[in-house]
């Protein structure tokens, strides 16, 4: 990933690399959260963060990743449903956050998204 972003070479060295940790080890999260952050449109980064959280229900990390990602598709594109995906996801993280500074965090972010008007 530091090759994408550091160096500048973009997406397509960390997808090969992404294809290639998922084809030795498919249950590997960290091949498929590199696969997902390889995505440079946002619309199918989203939909790759969908694949990842449902390959990986317990993944917290890929369903912030989800949500986060579907929150900014929703302020970049006005899509509403973008916007339901997001609270739909962060409500999820909320319905298992522990630590008190992340519960306030997921709470704070689903009240402003219900707020978005277009």
């Amino acid at each position: 990933a530091n090759h994408y972003w550091l160096i500048g070479a973009g997406p397509e060295p960390v997808g090969d690399l992404a294809s290639r940790a998922i084809a030795s080890d498919p249950e590997s999260r960290a091949g498929w959260h590199l696969w997902a952050l390889a995505e440079s449109n946002p619309r199918e980064r989203v939909a790759r963060w969908q694949q990842v959280s449902t390959r990986f229900p317990q993944d917290q990390l890929a369903k912030a990743n989800l949500a986060d990602n579907a929150a900014a598709l929703a302020g970049a594109e006005h899509d509403y449903q973008a916007v339901d995906l997001a609270i739909d996801t962060y409500e999820e993280l909320l319905a298992v956050a522990d630590q008190p500074d992340q519960r306030t965090a997921l709470e704070k972010a689903i009240k402003t998204l219900k707020g978005w008007h277009f």
